[in-house]
C-alpha cells in the first residue's frame, strides 16, 4: 500500500513538470528575421505579426 501512495505521488510530481506554463511575449515582427535568435531545439517565428517560440 505505501509503495502506491509513493508511486502516485511521484507521477504527480513527474506530471506536474509538463503542467509548468512558459512565459509568453508578444514582440512585433514584420519577418523571422525581427524575432531574437533562441538556442536549438527551439524554432522562432512571425506568425500574425508576432514573435512566437515552437518547441519540436
Amino acid at each position: 500500500m505505501a509503495q502506491v501512495i509513493m508511486f502516485v505521488g511521484a507521477l504527480i510530481i513527474f506530471l506536474s513538470l509538463f503542467l509548468v506554463e512558459t512565459k509568453k511575449t508578444d514582440i512585433p515582427c514584420d519577418s523571422r528575421n525581427d524575432c531574437p535568435q533562441q538556442i536549438l531545439p527551439r524554432y522562432v517565428l512571425c506568425v500574425n505579426g508576432l514573435c512566437r517560440i515552437y518547441f519540436p
